[in-house]
């Protein structure tokens, strides 16, 4: 296919830097992201000290158990949900062909959260379950506003206007069940604003896996959406079943953003933002886009976190708190600047 490959290549010719140092350099800022947020809170922990206590076998020093039992769960945590999340925005922005659209926009984390505080009320203590009551949450939410743009052929904006229908009707079913079950409600405003205060190694394994699949998966599946990217008559013309592909990234998205939501809470924007700065540096093609927007999204809730723990210090902000002031902007310029693109029908 080289008339494909050129229609992805030929907008990624004025950047300098080749795609693959690129990634490098993403991969970089992650690694940077990491340490940063394993060092930063209410007390530094020093590399020096961690290293001493693991060559003296000191495994039970207040700075190692900082350091294995809360530092290190929490940082797994920000990696999973920001690459897991921006994945979802990157897919969920080709599939409706909509630039606005990422999983708090159109109410797909609503659906997610919904979904799980329903599986912690009727069913306590039964971990397993809550990454899955995610995804199908997400992904009743994500079909919803895929057959509202399908049926009305509706605007860019008119999608993002009924992914905020959507999401109001669904927090106010969040906000029933938490006066419904006391019980529930203990812990509900973190996770309604989102954020890792708490987070642990057991609660992160049965979403882990539904991230670490849907990231293989989604990477894998770069080609198809760029073949969908072009129109849909030209991806039927090239032999491909459009629907049955749009299906199966759907289902993609919602496995991501629902195994996220369920541990993280409702984070939002990095399924907006960062897909928008992947492209800005690699391009349109999706087999570059995918993993570059996830390294992204990763590291910016890394750094975020990190922010909203020492900026207040001893006192903690909520990194989904953090991510909204930085967000909301963003998200305000996006929309100025699909008017001038008039990109609104």
């Amino acid at each position: 296919m080289p008339t494909l490959r050129k229609s992805f290549t030929r907008n990624s010719k004025h950047r300098s830097m080749r795609p693959e140092w690129l990634l490098a350099l993403f991969c970089a800022l992650l690694a940077v992201s990491f340490v940063v947020s394993l060092a930063s809170g209410a007390r530094l922990l020093s590399p020096v000290q961690l290293w001493q206590d693991v060559m003296q076998g000191n495994l039970e020093s207040a700075t190692w158990r900082i350091f294995f039992y809360v530092r290190l769960p929490r940082t797994l945590a920000g990696i999973l949900a920001g690459s897991a999340l921006a994945a979802a925005g990157t897919l969920i922005q080709a599939v409706l062909n909509n630039s606005l659209a990422s999983p708090n926009t159109i109410g797909v984390n609503s659906g997610a959260g919904f979904f799980t505080l329903l599986a912690a009320s009727f069913f306590p203590g039964q971990a397993f379950l809550v990454p899955l009551a995610a995804f199908f949450g997400a992904l009743a939410t994500t079909l919803l506003i895929y057959l509202v743009a399908a049926k009305t052929g509706a605007s860019r904006i008119t999608l993002v206007l009924a992914g905020i229908a959507v999401s109001g009707i669904l927090s106010a079913g969040i906000d029933a069940v938490t006066l419904l079950f006391p019980d529930t409600a203990v812990g509900s405003a973190g996770f309604m604003v989102g954020g890792f205060s708490g987070v642990t190694v057991s609660a992160l394994q049965p979403a882990a896996w539904y991230i670490l699949a849907g990231l293989v998966a989604a990477c894998l599946c770069g080609y198809d959406l760029n073949v969908l990217s072009l129109g849909e008559e030209t991806a039927r013309s090239l032999g491909m079943n459009v629907p049955l592909l749009r299906f199966v990234f759907i289902v993609l998205a919602s496995l991501l953003a629902g195994a996220a939501v369920s541990f993280a809470g409702l984070l939002g924007f990095v399924g907006l933002m960062a897909p928008h700065a992947a492209r800005r540096f690699v391009g349109p093609d999706h087999r570059l886009l995918l993993p570059a927007a996830a390294l992204l999204g990763a590291s910016f809730v890394l750094l975020c976190d990190s922010l909203g723990r020492v900026l207040f210090a001893p006192f903690e902000l909520p990194v989904g708190i953090i991510m909204s002031f930085l967000g909301g902007p963003f998200f305000i310029f996006l929309l100025l600047r699909q008017k001038r693109s008039r990109l609104y029908d």
